[in-house]
């Protein structure tokens, strides 16, 4: 067993479990901001109890965020200590200032939306919301900063072996950071409001009181419509940056092996690495290069014009990469028809809809997790892209059984929290807004 696969196998495990939360908070503390801001201007008691039960999901959903994401920190001194070492002077500053300036604002005031409802005031309230609504975007935003810095390194020098930092403001706003951000906070708000549109779609389907959680149906929907409408130039302009700063990952997602003039988009194809093509390929000629540089005749480059120790695999990222965008435009066309029955004041009436909404809650978890991994693989064989190598970044001392050992365990941990937390906020959609308050 080779320690440095399983360490990343581990670390890709973990890291992509708790990836399943932070951007379904991003979501939901957006829907819940903007119903506490409705109560807070009409004082209707039916924002608050929306606002009220979705506060109950989120709780359980940072809960579970926190649990997954704890053994993270301590991937990296345990099974990544050269990568610490070497660059954690840089890697670890965006980190602690998540923990200071975003964990703590927003678990804080989240207890105040849990907790503090009769304690405080309307207006009170509504800064807690809007706390929580920062702090969960300044948690991403360092985040990606650590992330973004690991894909695309700046502000720092090398000596003697070691990263140091020489330009906080050059690492932290490195170039692929602010598009990084915009486009995962965006597939946060697609998430989160998916997440609350299907919870209030359910309640509607089952003709639980759909006047009193239409406000949340519809407050939900919007977010999702304007986020997914969004999301489609944000990825482009992220797919660019991809294509300019790391190029041969873009050849990967693209499974371009030639440098070519008027490279193709690929619609549709089977990467075969062993023949450098692209079977049962559907392509729009000129489509790539336009898409990149503005002019359907510009060169792309291939990954044949890279070393063959720095191309990264082909097939993970192109079926990532792909599938990403395949999910992405089926949110538009969810959205499109989402937004058709707005205009038609229809969105209550179709059952065919709201049962789509149900169905289509599990899509951006996946184009989330396919992004990522479409991003991470897609740096191979880079921990720091062109400055430390996966390979020399794994603990030289920490055998592969052990390991092996503590991904099983990690596999079995984590399945019992998603068992235990899918559990609970089943029963608290079931209960519905209002349960338990008075």
């Amino acid at each position: 067993m080779d320690p440095v696969f399983l360490a990343r196998l581990q670390f890709g495990f973990t890291a992509g479990f708790h990836f399943l939360f932070p951007p379904t908070t991003l979501g939901l503390t957006l829907v819940i901001l903007i119903l506490e801001s409705f109560h807070l201007r009409t004082g209707q008691e039916r924002y608050k109890t929306l606002s009220s039960f979705l506060i109950k999901i989120l709780a359980v959903v940072f809960v579970m965020g926190v649990a997954t994401g704890i053994t993270l920190e301590f991937a990296f001194g345990n099974n990544w200590s050269n990568y610490s070492r070497m660059v954690g002077d840089v890697f670890g500053a965006p980190l602690a200032a998540e923990g200071i300036f975003a964990f703590f604002l927003e678990s804080i005031f989240l207890a105040v939306l849990v907790f503090g409802r009769r304690r405080v005031s309307r207006g009170v309230y509504w800064l807690a919301a809007l706390f929580v609504f920062i702090g969960s975007h300044l948690s991403g935003f360092w985040i990606l900063i650590a992330n973004s810095w690991m894909q695309t390194p700046a502000g720092f020098r090398m000596e003697g072996g070691r990263a140091v930092l020489t330009d906080f403001f050059a690492a932290a706003f490195n170039p692929s950071t602010m598009i990084r951000f915009l486009h995962t906070i965006a597939a946060g708000w697609v998430t989160g409001s998916l997440l609350a549109a299907a919870a209030a779609a359910w309640l509607i389907l089952k003709k639980k009181d759909a006047p009193a959680v239409a406000p949340l149906l519809r407050t939900a929907l919007a977010v999702f419509i304007a986020a997914s409408l969004l999301q489609l130039g944000l990825g482009h302009a992220h797919s660019v940056q991809v294509a300019r700063t790391q190029p041969e990952k873009m050849a990967a997602f693209e499974g371009l092996w030639e440098t070519q003039t008027g490279a193709p988009f690929t619609v549709f194809g089977i990467p075969d690495v062993k023949a450098q093509k692209i079977r049962f390929q559907l392509a729009v000629p000129g489509m790539l290069s336009w898409l990149i540089h503005f002019d359907a005749g510009a060169e792309v480059k291939g990954l044949n014009a890279f070393p063959p120790d720095e191309r990264p695999p082909v097939v993970l990222p192109f079926l990532s990469y792909h599938l990403m965008i395949l999910l992405g435009l089926a949110f538009i066309g969810l959205a499109g028809w989402g937004l058709l029955l707005f205009l038609k004041k229809r969105v209550l009436d179709s059952r065919l809809f709201l049962k789509m909404l149900l169905i289509a809650v599990p899509l951006p978890y996946l184009a989330n997790t396919a992004g990522w991994i479409a991003a991470e693989v897609g740096r191979q064989p880079w921990a720091v892209y062109k400055v430390l190598r996966t390979a020399d970044a794994a603990s030289p001392v920490v055998p592969a059984g052990q390991i092996l050992a503590t991904l099983i365990l990690f596999i079995l941990v984590y399945s019992l929290i998603a068992a235990v937390g899918v559990r609970i906020m089943v029963k608290l959609v079931k209960k519905g807004p209002g349960a338990g308050e008075g």
